[in-house]
C-alpha cells in the first residue's frame, strides 16, 4: 500500500447499555470507516451489552482522516436499523507515539497523553494514551450520536511498519 504509515488495530471490546431495536431488544454489530477502508465485527444476537472481544485492523495513510464507527441492529427481513455513531480522530495518539520515539525507555503503565471528553469529540470520559507491555495503547468510551443511549468501548494499539514514525 503507497505511503502507508503504519497499521492502527481496534480491539472493539464491547457494547454498554445500546438502544433497543427489535422488541426487547437488539443483534448489534460495528462497522468502522476510515477513508475507503470498511470492516465490520461479528452480528451478536439479542444483547443490549454485547461483548464482541475483536481486533479490527486499520492501514493508516492519511492521519487526518477520520476513524467512524457506526453501530447496527442486524434485521433478517428488512433493512438493519442504525444505532448510532461515533467519530474519532487518531492525531492525539500519533502524537503520543512521536512522545515515545522521542524519550524511549518509558516504564511500563506510564500515561503519555491525556484527552478529556468534551463536546469536540465523542469521548464518554477521560481517555488515556500509555505505554503499556511495550506498546502504545489507549482505552476509550465513545458515546453514540443520533440515538437515545449507548457506548462502545475500543482500545486503539499502534503497528508499527518501519523504524519510526515520521508523521
Amino acid at each position: 500500500m503507497e505511503n502507508m504509515l503504519g497499521l492502527l488495530r481496534l480491539h472493539v471490546i464491547r457494547g454498554v447499555n445500546l438502544a433497543i431495536r427489535d422488541s426487547h431488544s437488539s443483534d448489534p454489530y460495528v462497522i468502522v470507516r476510515m477513508g475507503k477502508q470498511k470492516l465490520r465485527t461479528r452480528v451478536m444476537k439479542k444483547t443490549l451489552n454485547p461483548e464482541w472481544n475483536e481486533d479490527l485492523t486499520l492501514s493508516v495513510t492519511d492521519p487526518t482522516l477520520p476513524v467512524k464507527i457506526m453501530v447496527y441492529d442486524r434485521d433478517w427481513f428488512s433493512r438493519d436499523d442504525k444505532m448510532g455513531d461515533a467519530v474519532f480522530h487518531i492525531d492525539p495518539f500519533l502524537e503520543a507515539i512521536r512522545i515515545q520515539n522521542q524519550l524511549g525507555g518509558l516504564p511500563d503503565g506510564t500515561v503519555i497523553m491525556k484527552i478529556q471528553a468534551s463536546r469536540q469529540n465523542c469521548l464518554s470520559e477521560e481517555s488515556k494514551i500509555v505505554w503499556h507491555k511495550g506498546k502504545i495503547v489507549q482505552n476509550m468510551f465513545l458515546r453514540l450520536q443520533n440515538v437515545e443511549r449507548g457506548e462502545v468501548e475500543l482500545q486503539l494499539e499502534w503497528i508499527d511498519v518501519s523504524d519510526h514514525i515520521s508523521i
